[in-house]
């Protein structure tokens, strides 16, 4: 007969969901297509297994429960600047938020009046997160997890992502396929560690999901 599921209760998480924005003026904005579905099942699932959640967000959150604290953000710089925040003590980092790569260099005032047949945008890379956590004295203990959408050489590009940000486990979805990933109720994700492992979670809700990958973690910290 199998064991208790190992558990998490008491233990810190903080969690990262939603696309992030980046600002061109007023009423405009570089994007993705993330929902913070995923990021938000994902804490919600922590904290009913126990475990203390800070869930920074760049989207509409998850209703309000126990051991959850909720974070806004809108952009790449705000999210970093608050992951930073509330590392001290925290045991778990799960990035599932869609950070956008890249942000206008200069931001509007005013908002841009269309005039002129075409605008070109001058855009320069926003703060990789975990790139710059990575030997961030805040992070150092935390098992770190992050997440990868890909549309092809999957697990290739995911492995390599895991190798250069130095995380623990990497959960890679390939967002080309109908029906799953961002934006959608469904996911089906392979996680990978740094040992060489993989583990496929088959196509489901993004809360069976969640709890499949909550579990993963709970078994790898134990």
């Amino acid at each position: 007969m199998p064991g208790p599921e190992p558990s998490i209760a008491g233990l810190r998480f903080v969690i990262t969901a939603g696309g992030t924005r980046e600002p061109i003026d007023p009423v405009r904005y570089i994007g993705n297509r993330s929902s913070g579905k995923m990021g938000n099942e994902l804490a919600a699932a922590a904290a009913r297994r126990g475990a203390t959640v800070t869930l920074v967000t760049a989207a509409v959150p998850p209703p309000v429960q126990p051991g959850l604290k909720v974070v806004p953000v809108e952009t790449a710089r705000e999210m970093y600047a608050a992951v930073r925040a509330a590392l001290p003590g925290a045991h778990v980092l799960v990035m599932a938020a869609a950070v956008a790569d890249w942000r206008p260099r200069d931001v509007s005032r005013d908002k841009l009046k269309k005039g002129a047949s075409t605008m070109t945008l001058d855009l320069v890379p926003t703060v990789d997160i975990l790139q710059a956590l990575r030997d961030d004295q805040e992070s150092a203990g935390v098992f770190r997890v992050g997440f990868a959408a890909e549309t092809e050489s999957v697990l290739e590009h995911a492995r390599a992502k895991l190798l250069a940000k130095d995380l623990d486990l990497i959960i890679v979805n390939d967002v080309s396929q109908p029906g799953i990933g961002m934006g959608a109720d469904d996911n089906e994700v392979t996680v990978l560690d740094r040992d060489g492992g993989a583990l496929t979670i088959t196509r489901a809700s993004k809360t069976v999901v969640a709890e499949a990958i909550v579990g993963i973690i709970a078994g790898r910290l134990s």
